[in-house]
This record gives C-alpha cells, sequence and structure tokens, in this order.
C-alpha cells in the first residue's frame, strides 16, 4: 500500500533493461552521443516543432529552475500559483538560478491560476519605474500539486493573458504525462503559446531524467550554458537519453500515466463511498486529497500503507478529520488499492 509519492513508485522494467544496453561499449559524452539525436527528433515529433531546442537533465527542480532563468532577467518577476512546486517545494532555486527573480504569487482555488487574480497581478507589477520588479513569465503546472488538472480552454485563457502583455510561458510538466491521459488530448495542445516546457518522467517510471523543450531556438545556446555553469551536464549523458527513449518508445510513457491515473480514480471512488471520509480536491489525475478520521490514519499505518497525513496523528481525537495526500504510480496494482480502502472502511 505505497502512496505516499509518485517518486517513491520503480522504475519501468523496459527503461531498466535501456540502462543496461546503454551500458554496452562506448559512448560520446555530453548529450552528443545517437540516442540523444534520436530523443530530440521524437520529441520535435511529439510537439510539433522541428526547431525545438530538446535537453535532459535529471531532476525535476532543475528542469523548472534553469528554464525559468533563460526566460527571465533578475530584476523580473515570475507568475505562479500560490501552491505551485516552484513556490512550495524548490527551496528558493528559481530566484537562486535566475540570480535574483521574485516569484508573484497568483490566488489559485484547486491549485488553479484564477484568469483575473493573474491579470491583476500583472497589472500591479507597476512598469516605467526603476524602484520596482518587471513583468517576467507566467509559470503554470499541470497537473497542480493538488491532484487537478487545468481545462484547455483555462489554460489558454491564462497563456493568452501573458502573451496580451508580451510574456513568455514555461509549463511545468512533471506530470506531462498524467495530465494529457486526464485530458485525452495531443501534447501540441498542452504546448499551445507556450515558450518552454519542463517535461517530466521521473514520476512516471523513470530512473531519474526531464527533458527541457524550449521552442524558441535562440534561447538553446544560454540555456546550454546554464546548465553546465549549474552543474547538471551530465558527462554519462548516454544513460539519460537512454532512459528518455524507451519512455517514448511504443508510448510506454502514456500506458504509464493511465495506469496511474485509473489506480487514483479507483481510489477515489472507494474513498467516495465510505461515509466518515472525503475527497476533499477533484481527483483528474494520480494524486488526491482527501480527509479521514485520526484513528483510520493510524490503523492504516498500522498495517503499513505508505502515505503522507497532513496533521498531527498522536494528539486529538480519534474520529476527528485529518486530511491525506495519496499518489498513485504506474505500478499501483488494484490489490492494493482495494486493501486500504477495506482497512479505511472499518
Amino acid at each position: 500500500m505505497h502512496f505516499a509519492s509518485d517518486n517513491s513508485g520503480p522504475a519501468h522494467p523496459k527503461v531498466m533493461e535501456a540502462l543496461i544496453r546503454a551500458n554496452e561499449g562506448y559512448a560520446m559524452p555530453y548529450g552528443v552521443e545517437p540516442t540523444m539525436e534520436r530523443v530530440r527528433g521524437r520529441i520535435r515529433e511529439l510537439f510539433d516543432a522541428p526547431q525545438a531546442a530538446v535537453y535532459l537533465v535529471a531532476t525535476g527542480t532543475a528542469t523548472n529552475t534553469l528554464l525559468l532563468a533563460t526566460l527571465c532577467q533578475p530584476w523580473q518577476a515570475i507568475y505562479c500559483s500560490e501552491v505551485a512546486h516552484i513556490e512550495e517545494d524548490e527551496c528558493g532555486a528559481p530566484e537562486f538560478f535566475s540570480g535574483g527573480a521574485r516569484l508573484a504569487l497568483v490566488d489559485a482555488p484547486d491549485a488553479m491560476i484564477d484568469a483575473d487574480a493573474l491579470r491583476a497581478r500583472i497589472a500591479a507589477t507597476h512598469q516605467g519605474t526603476v524602484h520596482g520588479m518587471q513583468r517576467g513569465p507566467l509559470s503554470v503546472t499541470t497537473v497542480t500539486e493538488r491532484g487537478t488538472v487545468y481545462p484547455l480552454d483555462r489554460l489558454n485563457e491564462l497563456t493568452g493573458i501573458a502573451k496580451e502583455y508580451g510574456l513568455p510561458v514555461h509549463l511545468d510538466g512533471a506530470r506531462f504525462a498524467n495530465a494529457m491521459v486526464s485530458l485525452d488530448c495531443r501534447a501540441t495542445d498542452l504546448a499551445r503559446d507556450v515558450d518552454a516546457i519542463s517535461f517530466g518522467g521521473t514520476k512516471n517510471g523513470l530512473l531519474g531524467v526531464e527533458a527541457a523543450v524550449i521552442f524558441d531556438p535562440d534561447l538553446a545556446w544560454e540555456f546550454e550554458l546554464r546548465r553546465k555553469r549549474a552543474g547538471h551536464l551530465f558527462s554519462k549523458h548516454r544513460f539519460l537519453s537512454a532512459q528518455m527513449e524507451a519512455y517514448l518508445e511504443d508510448d510506454l510513457w502514456l500506458e504509464m500515466a493511465r495506469q496511474a491515473n485509473t489506480a487514483a480514480a479507483r481510489l477515489a471512488r472507494g474513498i467516495a463511498r465510505i461515509g466518515h471520509a472525503r475527497l476533499v480536491h477533484p481527483v483528474d489525475a494520480n494524486i488526491l486529497y482527501a480527509s479521514f478520521p485520526r484513528g483510520a490514519h493510524r490503523r492504516l499505518r498500522e498495517a503499513g500503507a505508505q502515505f503522507y497525513s497532513l496533521g498531527p496523528l498522536d494528539e486529538g481525537p480519534d474520529d476527528e478529520g485529518v486530511r491525506a495526500r495519496l499518489v498513485c504510480d504506474w505500478s499501483a496494482g488494484a490489490e492494493e488499492t482495494d486493501r486500504f480502502l477495506e482497512i479505511l472502511s472499518r
């Protein structure tokens, strides 16, 4: 019963097999191996962007922050959700890698940026004075930190507002595949009017690799310099490209995302049927938030369940509701999901 994080799940066997093959013999370093050229071509095809620059790094934080640093200047504001990953979970890395750009937080019901709030926040960033921050990129996350997924029309509204002001757009796609499966859309639908994408793999069955996709090739050299200077240019790069190639082959990435989303939907349906439990946010992909009694939290943990309890378990009445964060990865099975629900329902 492992629902702590999709980071805690295993890498897919096909990915591990690709790594073993990549370990045979010799290959040129730093991303000039033939595998990387194939990966670059596949991602360009996926986004219908033949000129896109594509680079691989090992972590989502590096991908997000290096892309944002490439899109903005140190004196600019980066507009994002008040609960965005770059705000809550990256330890000031956007500010660090950009040399001082500041996050400008925007109201985000269900973790999705409100369009009117975004417009107001941009308008409030006064221009024409040297004393204030200047307007910079918009960063949007899908799947959000609360498990919701922007409908395409809502995402397009936000990117449209950014374009009205001449601002670039970054898409944090750590769970890009899960969002695509949820929306039943194409990659190009999510990438509309977006300038750079963090195309995630680690949370979806890879050992550790993300793709940074930049649609303006004129920004490629700056990204390369930033990646090297930040210590994120791998010498044995073939072990990154081997993972990404296996990920994209025969749409394995979508298959794994579909499995994770299906597992989360099964878990959500079961929780909704239990009288003393409730869902806190809509469940659009593979993350869900629920509230159930403190005693049930302890009972589940004693049975070996792994998940995040968002409140104290050692004080307070047993029947008081405590929120939980549950995440399904590609390997989550029906058996462990049903066991979790059976213990919860007692």
